[in-house]
């Protein structure tokens, strides 16, 4: 077998084994999936092979992680080409400008709704990133890795740039928060798709507007300081 042949199988290997490792930490959880049952089910006989390909458990965890951020970044550097557009038409305090909230919120969350949207039922893509969010050093992984991309760095000054008067303590207090709203409701429509139940909204696309909703109450609410 030719080098490039060799390397498309490899290839092959790698994306079988991150699909059947986010199925089983989808419905599983991260701590009860060994990497001999993810192995089997990617087809492999090599019981090492996850080990092989990817390292440790964190190491497969943040490769499954900069997949779902490699499919998001392009989704989210369109709609920033789409803000500086409007900006360029002198219209940037107007809806969908630099000036507007909503604008950057949504950024943050129609990339993810519209790349969920893509991926078609069955999909377990949300619920296993709502597990790394239960364990602290995965949690580290995703966001560490999310955060990163230059789309998610731009989003965040944004959104910033128009709280200038938001407490640093409370910046982190809502980034918590929104992330918490964000990924487990995600995870809980995907579920709901997935045993054929009802859901809160009728799409993607739906579920991405009442995000945005929520959020932009969220981050400009009143700030109560603490007394005593």
């Amino acid at each position: 077998m030719s080098g490039a042949g060799r390397g498309e199988r490899a290839q092959e290997t790698r994306e079988a084994i991150l699909d059947a490792a986010e199925r089983l930490f989808a419905e599983h959880g991260v701590g009860d999936v060994s990497n001999r049952q993810i192995a089997q089910a990617a087809g492999q006989a090599n019981n090492f092979a996850v080990g092989y390909h990817f390292g440790a458990k964190p190491d497969l965890v943040r490769a499954i992680v900069r997949r779902y951020t490699t499919e998001t970044e392009g989704r989210r550097l369109r709609m920033l080409a789409a803000i500086d557009s409007s900006a360029g038409s002198g219209d940037s305090g107007g809806p969908g400008g630099p000036g507007d909230l909503r604008a950057w919120i949504s950024c943050l969350v129609r990339p993810a709704t519209g790349h969920l949207d893509a991926l078609g039922v069955p999909c377990w893509r949300a619920r296993c990133l709502a597990q790394f969010d239960t364990v602290p050093g995965l949690r580290r992984i995703v966001i560490d890795e999310s955060v990163a991309t230059p789309s998610m760095r731009r989003t965040l000054e944004g959104m910033f740039r128009l709280l200038p008067e938001l407490p640093e303590e409370v910046h982190r207090e809502r980034s918590d928060m929104s992330r918490l709203l964000v990924v487990h409701t995600l995870a809980e429509r995907e579920r709901a798709l997935h045993e054929g139940g009802g859901t809160a909204r009728t799409s993607w696309e739906a579920t991405a507007t009442g995000l945005v909703d929520a959020l932009a109450g969220l981050w400009p609410a009143p700030v109560t300081t603490e007394t005593g």
